[in-house]
């Protein structure tokens, strides 16, 4: 334990299996040939958005075992959620696998809790391999959180485009000396975040409701960890779009921390503003998880990258409590990333 909110590892877990899979408006974006698959079926073969939404995580670790070389019988533990009620999506898309299960909320963020607990029970001797994925349907989203797809209503420039994909890791205790892991990534540390509400309550402006959340995490993991924010290559923010960006370049500004030349978004990477109408860019536990396991990852395993922040971002809200006019909290954990030479 380092500081008030950071964990960092002896023994760092290591990422050894990566899988994508994301719908055919992700696909027909600048990552389109970096996911592992694009289904462009926006149903995935089933009758139901919540049962297409439950296919993409069945799909990627179903990836994820075949690059491992793995069974299910190798994986101690899974780790997974979704924006869906009661993690529908998580539940009904893995029941096959067989595998323990531990079912996550942290909204768009659940790819990083997802990672920093799967690297602790790793860490902690308690599982020698876990995978962490997570997953968002468009469809199934505004469904569930704004209007039906039929009504047709105008987007406000500020809305974000809940991302059709899915994203996953396998992460195992590293046996024997670096080298036989040249070239992977591994989870060096961890910075878990707290809730921070602003007080903003619409459901159309993701970014303004994370954005103070996320800062308060990077000031936290600079900090625990006595860094400077060009310490990384890159801070990967999850879903806080063209919006969120410039609130949380601000925030933190305001305590004398500059990661203007630092800073990228998942949100602003998988579609492109020029051709693709998505207004303040991606959001939805697949931005960040997909974008991670096609585009970071890969950039650090290639060696463009050595050393980066991943920031996944997400609204504590629901529809009772969006409903019943209360605030959007926001959360964000912090997972550090490192290239293994």
């Amino acid at each position: 334990m380092i500081g008030r909110q950071s964990v960092a590892f002896d023994e760092p877990p290591v990422i050894t299996a990566r899988a994508s899979v994301a719908g055919k408006k992700e696909g027909d974006g600048p990552l389109g040939k970096l996911f592992d698959e694009v289904v462009d079926d926006p149903m995935a073969g089933q009758n139901t958005w919540e049962e297409a939404e439950s296919t993409l995580q069945e799909k990627v670790v179903g990836h994820l075992l075949d690059k491992a070389k793995v069974s299910e019988n190798d994986i101690r533990y899974i780790l997974s959620g979704d924006l869906l009620g009661q993690l529908i999506a998580s539940s009904f898309g893995l029941a096959k696998y067989n595998i323990p299960y531990f079912g996550l909320f942290g909204a768009c963020s659940t790819m990083g809790e997802g990672m920093a607990l799967g690297s602790m029970l790793v860490a902690g001797g308690c599982a020698d391999r876990v995978i962490a994925v997570t997953s968002s349907h468009f469809a199934s989203a505004e469904k569930q959180f704004r209007f039906p797809l039929e009504y047709g209503n105008q987007r406000p420039l500020s809305a974000t485009w809940t991302v059709t994909g899915s994203g996953g890791v396998i992460l195992e205790k590293a046996v024997g000396n670096n080298a036989a892991f040249s070239g992977k990534v591994c989870i060096k540390g961890v910075t878990t975040g707290k809730i921070v509400d602003y007080g903003v309550k619409d459901s159309f402006n993701m970014g303004a409701s994370m954005a103070p959340a996320c800062a308060d995490m990077i000031y936290a993991n600079l900090k625990d960890f006595g860094v400077d924010a060009d310490y990384y290559d890159r801070i990967f923010t999850g879903d806080l779009g063209y919006v969120g960006q410039r609130i949380l370049i601000d925030l933190l500004k305001e305590k004398g921390v500059n990661i203007s030349d630092v800073h990228a978004d998942c949100g602003m990477i998988i579609f492109d503003q020029n051709t693709q109408d998505t207004h303040a860019g991606g959001s939805g536990c697949g931005c960040a998880a997909a974008t991670l396991c096609s585009y970071i990852l890969r950039k650090l395993e290639e060696g463009e990258f050595k050393r980066v922040l991943f920031a996944p971002t997400g609204a504590l809200m629901s529809t009772v409590s969006y409903n019943e006019g209360m605030s959007i909290p926001g959360i964000a954990h912090g997972i550090v990333l490192e290239r293994i030479v």
